[in-house]
């Protein structure tokens, strides 16, 4: 049955999708290959923040201390930092600042996170965290300007809920480190945004205390921020690892969760931020490669910003170290972009929803249909999937559409772009190219090739101020389609007929050429 598309739109798409992007930590972002990639992005997608670990980690060097003749001196220190917010500045998206992980220089204990060997410990002098977190935005917006700064949430620590990311998960530490902090960033600003708690799926049970702890004692919160993922338990291989995954709407039933838990509190009414996102929460899982994994996040972007104001995706780009250096060239790693900017399925799926519509005309299970003011029809269609219960998903998958155009108009121009199992799958193409750990120059002009999506186009009929859209979506695909409105124009002398070449017949029925 064909869907009819009304033809009023119902409101502006929201574009919390884009309000933010993860990253590695901060570090890497003074690596070329992290800055090709980032620079790819915002050209093709332009986010709006970028968020990552490690701001205030030794790497960064933003404490640095030095012994002289038996007495310590302190400096703060902005070489690296500068060097990562100019970049950021420079291709169009802010920072979204997570203050974190512990310096050693301040650390109160040993323990670490990741082969980079971030800090979980909370300061051993709260007066010396409080200023070097001062001294970092104060520098900022120095260097910035206060209405600049003012645009760059500020997050206190990742996942305090999980005792990797902080000491024995610590409940009442995490609520001193936070009303310590947010203080801070409001004694160098009223008008900074502050807000926490940064807590990891299966939290629940923190949402309570925290919001008695901060609406008891007045302390600061701007926003509240969570993560999001549906993956079970990671089951291990050599350089790698595969997990179950929970149907696509978890994600949105976690992104709704903030508010759910402070509904009828101070809190309220706060934004809501989820700060990371994803199917699986390994670095290593072979599901972020996928078409699948494409297919399975189309619905989470096209509804989720009717739950949040941010949904930040973790993460842009294959740069980054948690578990070591990769070891191959796809990996299961977190980015749209492997290294040296192959672009993934999810990464044209971002890109499409970059060229939707201003306005909503329709969503569905397996659609989204947007208008923009001149007519111009856009539509992302995607095979619904259903996580590991569901995996089995079949060959092809149909959606009809009837879509409006404005009146008068006699045809239209369709152009459609896909991505599936075959193609703009560069997965796919490195898998039929023998897996290579390290694929060759010529080896990754081809992988890029590959990645690019396959298009069509056709002059299709218009029939009272309508086309109808037939689309066949074969297994794990995502499409994009974009319909222009077409008003002839007039070539005087001009025949197809007597052009060698030129099959006038593809005029007649040209929207079953979409069929295909």
């Amino acid at each position: 049955m064909r869907t009819v598309v009304p033809t009023q739109p119902s409101g502006p798409l929201p574009d919390a999708w884009r309000a933010c992007v993860g990253t590695g930590r901060m570090n890497l972002a003074l690596r070329a290959d992290y800055r090709d990639s980032l620079t790819q992005v915002q050209r093709e997608i332009g986010f709006r923040h970028v968020r990552g670990h490690g701001l205030l980690s030794d790497d960064m060097a933003a404490l640095r201390t030095d012994e002289v003749d038996g007495r310590t001196y302190t400096r703060y220190a902005s070489t690296y930092v500068d060097q990562v917010h100019d970049y950021f500045l420079s291709v169009g998206i802010r920072p979204f600042l997570e203050l974190g992980f512990m310096p050693s220089q301040l650390a109160s204990g040993d323990d670490t996170v990741f082969w980079w060997k971030g800090n979980i410990t909370p300061p051993r002098d709260e007066r010396a965290w409080v200023a070097l977190v001062q001294a970092v935005l104060r520098h900022q917006i120095d260097r910035y300007g206060i209405e600049e700064v003012r645009h760059w949430p500020v997050e206190v620590w990742n996942e305090p809920n999980l005792t990797v990311f902080w000491k024995d998960a610590d409940q009442d530490a995490y609520l001193r480190l936070y009303e310590a902090t947010a203080r801070a960033v409001k004694d160098v600003d009223a008008d900074l945004q502050v807000g926490g708690p940064a807590l990891s799926p299966g939290s629940d049970e923190w949402w309570a205390p925290f919001t008695d702890f901060v609406t008891s004692r007045d302390v600061p919160v701007d926003f509240l921020s969570r993560h999001a993922y549906t993956s079970g338990p990671a089951q291990h291989v050599p350089f790698g690892t595969y997990q179950t995954l929970m149907p696509p709407q978890h994600l949105l039933e976690q992104f709704d969760a903030p508010r759910r838990h402070v509904a009828g509190t101070p809190l309220a009414g706060l934004p809501v931020h989820i700060t990371e996102f994803n199917t699986s929460y390994r670095p290593d899982n072979p599901v972020h490669d996928t078409a699948y994994n494409a297919a399975y996040l189309a619905p989470v972007l096209a509804a989720g910003g009717d739950l949040v104001d941010s949904f930040s995706y973790w993460t842009f780009c294959d740069v980054f170290e948690e578990t070591n250096v990769p070891t191959s060239f796809f990996h299961g790693g977190f980015g749209m972009l492997t290294h040296r900017q192959v672009a993934k399925p999810t990464y044209h799926l971002y890109a499409f929803m970059a060229r939707m519509g201003r306005d909503v005309l329709a969503r569905g299970d397996d659609h989204l249909v947007c208008v923009d003011p001149d007519g111009r029809v856009t539509v992302l269609a995607w095979q619904p999937v259903g996580g590991t219960d569901a995996a089995d998903a079949p060959a092809e998958h149909r959606v009809s559409l009837s879509l409006p155009v404005p009146a008068g108009v006699p045809a239209a121009f369709v152009h459609r772009e896909r991505v599936n199992e075959h193609d703009g799958n560069a997965f796919a193409a490195w898998r039929e190219l023998g897996r290579p750990f390290s694929p060759t120059a010529r080896e990754l002009d081809l992988l890029r090739a590959c990645a690019t999506p396959a298009t069509s186009h056709a002059h299709a009929p218009v029939h009272d101020a309508r086309v109808d859209l037939d689309l066949v979506l074969s297994r794990h695909e995502v499409t994009f389609v974009e319909v222009l409105p077409v008003t002839p124009t007039h070539h005087e002398g001009l025949d197809d007929r007597r052009a060698l070449g030129v099959d006038d017949d593809r005029l007649v029925a040209p929207h079953e050429r979409l069929r295909a």
